[in-house]
């Protein structure tokens, strides 16, 4: 049985890394060791997590994926979510989160059939339970965010995210250098829509 850390963090301004410390003395203190740590900063109402899914096609049966919070493995939608809880039985990989008290009898070692079938159940119940409610907070902060946005367009108030200017020159400068796309997305985390809107900026200004 392997223990395999998963952390993520929605946006590359957060540290994906916060709670590596509290995952590591968890494990230690049920006389386990983290075998591999994966790491991203991905949306969890997304199921686009490539080092989420690495870690699963990793896994063996039996090994365990470590996260400190459930909203750290989903945010998703009903659908998404079931999709997600598919791929994890098939691997037959259990699920341990920090703040879900039932899951850490996962971990043990010498439970009977019984009781192992027993707390998989009432886990799998109490999963679902925080999932639902960590997709309904991202609901709520998403119609929060709409709202106050557009009571600041109807006051005049709203101006958008300020413009990276020194990032944005030096992926005009690799565009006009002729680096490909992925390499430069790779290099300073923009997205492709950002590349095109600049490639277009870039065609008018020559």
């Amino acid at each position: 049985m392997f223990v395999r850390a998963y952390l993520r963090a929605s946006t590359k301004e957060q540290d994906a890394s916060r709670a590596k410390a509290d995952l590591e003395t968890f494990a230690q203190d049920k006389g386990l060791r983290i075998a591999a740590t994966y790491m991203e900063n991905e949306s969890g109402a997304s199921l686009s997590r490539p080092e989420l899914f690495r870690l699963l096609s990793d896994c063996q049966p039996g090994d365990i994926l470590l996260i400190e919070q459930v909203d750290r493995l989903s945010r998703l939608n009903a659908a998404d979510w079931e999709r997600l809880k598919d791929e994890i039985r098939q691997r037959r990989v259990k699920v341990v989160a920090l703040d879900l008290q039932t899951s850490h009898a996962m971990m043990a070692t010498s439970t009977d059939e019984f009781t192992s079938r027993m707390f998989e159940a009432l886990n799998g119940m109490l999963l679902d339970m925080l999932a639902a409610i960590a997709r309904k907070d991202y609901e709520d902060r998403r119609r929060r965010q709409a709202q106050g946005i557009t009571k600041a367009k109807d006051e005049g108030r709203y101006r958008g995210r300020p413009e990276d200017e020194e990032r944005n020159a030096a992926i005009l400068k690799m565009l006009k250098g002729g680096q490909s796309w992925s390499s430069i997305v790779a290099a300073t985390g923009a997205s492709r829509s950002t590349l095109a809107r600049l490639a277009k900026r870039g065609q008018k200004s020559a």
